[in-house]
């Protein structure tokens, strides 16, 4: 039995990984020069929990965000050997009201509650399972001296403590990195473009890679791309029968100078706004919507957008968005581009359902809850929708598999 995973991002990895687990043999295909060098790295790194998304009054978006946190970390510590709290995490996330949401404090903070009760159900006796966090303390409501005294209080409307966290997704990446390459069961394809999967007595996996046009034969594809995912499984008569939108989005990262007060982790809710994810060691991550947000594509194939973006964007993606977000939160104001160590500006695609953007509070990107592993046959698309749910549906995936292979 051999399996194709198409696309070498988190998803892939993670399918790669379940797969030799079951004693199952994978070939990863990517097309580019190492594995999890793109969107995997591009994003802030939150396992989410759910508390994001309160626009989502039928709860269904956190019932399944909570079920991807809780089998994350396990997940990795299984695969890479080491406890779940050697990953590296951050500060835990604050959830701040702004004054421009689209929820009154008064309906987060009933949101936060009833989502806190189904962690609680969800959680069961995992209660550890989450980066070993406690899960059976409510989130709780700042006080107004603690709001002002992180954010300036006419912007911020009100905070709320939560056990949420990020992961270092580039630190991640590098351990997935070298687990994959030291199992016997993974064999890794770079440089290899997936362009169809045809029939035949399996499926016959096309590529372009360096030397030409190659088949390759095997008995079940898992098409684990992100932004190339549409385009393949149209191959396969899956044209999806619903808007989609991919957007690119950018943040940025930097370790702050000595003697800076580390701002909190903190998540802006609901609308168009943005975040920090702030680590003990200094490192520090942001994005603000309407600076970062660069690209919209309602095509099959989005553009070729730039992972790390080239002068002057580069340059004006830093300071607008240090400029936008100090106006609220106060440690940021004064800090010099140039004086910042380890800058780094990257970004990558979002793939969500949905025609309009989150400025419309109706608008799908605000549930995330319509995704999961779509098989036909032995051919199978993950649409994980976020980093959280990777490992989830990569063990639903791997299980579908062994099943075929039991019958």
């Amino acid at each position: 039995m051999r399996v194709a995973v198409l696309g070498g991002g988190l998803q892939g990895c993670c399918v790669a990984l379940a797969l030799a687990e079951r004693g199952i043999d994978a070939a990863i295909f990517d097309r580019n020069d190492q594995l999890l060098s793109r969107a995997a790295v591009a994003n802030e790194g939150k396992i989410h929990l759910g508390y994001m998304y309160a626009n989502d009054v039928s709860y269904s978006t956190a019932r399944m965000m909570m079920q991807g946190a809780l089998a994350f970390a396990p997940f990795f510590a299984r695969h890479l050997g080491s406890s779940q709290d050697s990953l590296s995490i951050s500060r835990p996330a604050a959830y701040v009201v702004h004054r421009d949401s689209q929820r009154s404090p008064g309906q987060v903070s009933q949101y936060l509650k009833t989502v806190h009760g189904l962690i609680r159900e969800a959680s069961g006796r995992r209660g550890d399972a989450y980066f070993g966090r406690d899960l059976t303390t409510a989130p709780r409501m700042w006080s107004e001296a603690e709001r002002e005294a992180e954010f300036d209080p006419q912007i911020a409307l009100a905070a709320f403590d939560t056990a949420e966290v990020a992961i270092d997704p580039a630190a991640l990446a590098g351990a997935v990195r070298s687990r994959i390459e030291a199992d016997p069961r993974i064999d890794v394809r770079l440089q290899h473009q997936v362009t169809s999967v045809d029939d035949a007595d399996g499926f016959d996996v096309v590529l372009q890679a360096r030397c030409g046009i190659l088949r390759e034969r095997f008995d079940h594809v898992v098409n684990a791309l992100w932004d190339g995912r549409f385009a393949i499984n149209e191959t396969r008569g899956l044209r999806p029968d619903r808007p989609w939108l991919h957007r690119l989005k950018y943040g940025v990262s930097f370790r702050l100078p000595r003697g800076t007060s580390l701002p909190p982790s903190a998540t802006f809710v609901s609308g168009p706004f943005g975040e920090v994810v702030s680590y003990a060691d200094g490192l520090t991550y942001l994005t603000w919507y309407p600076v970062c947000l660069q690209g919209i594509s309602t095509d099959v194939t989005p553009p070729e957008w730039p992972t790390y973006p080239a002068e002057p964007l580069r340059s004006d993606l830093l300071q607008g968005t240090l400029k936008a977000m100090a106006q609220f939160v106060p440690c940021l104001r004064g800090l010099d581009p140039g004086g910042l160590e380890e800058v780094t500006v990257k970004g990558g695609v979002i793939v969500a359902w949905g025609e309009t953007d989150i400025y419309d509070p109706r608008s799908e990107l605000h549930r995330r809850f319509e995704i999961g592993v779509t098989s036909r046959g032995r051919f199978h698309s993950v649409d994980p929708g976020k980093l959280t749910m990777a490992p989830y549906f990569a063990e639903v995936c791997a299980g579908r598999i062994l099943q075929d292979i039991v019958r």
